[in-house]
C-alpha cells in the first residue's frame, strides 16, 4: 500500500474506518482480549443468514500485527511491514475445516473477497485518511 503503517493500522483498528472498507459495523479496539462483533450481511450462497459474528482481539503489536478470532473457528491476522514510504500488508485467514462443505464454501467465498474487493476498498479508505 502506498501509505505508511500508521495509516493502514488506523484503517484496521478504528471502528468507523474498519466499517467503511469491510462494510461491517463493529466496536473493535486494538486491545488483547477485547470482544466485539462484526455485523455481517447474509450470504445465501454459503447458507449464512448474516448477523453478528463474535470476535476477540488475540494479538496486537501497534502498526505491525493485529490478530482476531472471527467466529468460533477462524483466525484473521494482518501483518504490516514498512516498505519504502509504504506498507506491505499480509493477511492470513486460518482455521477452515477442509472436510466440512460449509467451511470449504466459506473459504472460497471469503478468499475471493480478501483477494479482490477488500484490498481495493481498504486502499480507498486509507487514501482518504489525512496525514
Amino acid at each position: 500500500m502506498a501509505h505508511p503503517p500508521r495509516k493502514v493500522w488506523r484503517a484496521l483498528t478504528e471502528p468507523r474506518l474498519l466499517e467503511r472498507w469491510l462494510r461491517m459495523p463493529n466496536d473493535i479496539k486494538p486491545v488483547v482480549g477485547h470482544r466485539f462483533e462484526l455485523l455481517a450481511d447474509p450470504v445465501p450462497a454459503a447458507g449464512f443468514a448474516g448477523g453478528p459474528v463474535a470476535c476477540e482481539v488475540l494479538a496486537v503489536e501497534p502498526e505491525r500485527l493485529l490478530s482476531i478470532s472471527w467466529g468460533p473457528e477462524w483466525t484473521v491476522t494482518w501483518r504490516l511491514e514498512p516498505e519504502g514510504r509504504g506498507t506491505r500488508l499480509f493477511l492470513s485467514h486460518e482455521g477452515f475445516d477442509p472436510d466440512d462443505e460449509f467451511q470449504r464454501m466459506s473459504r472460497r467465498i471469503m478468499g475471493g473477497g480478501w483477494r479482490t474487493g477488500v484490498p481495493k476498498a481498504l486502499a480507498r479508505v486509507v487514501d482518504e485518511i489525512p496525514d
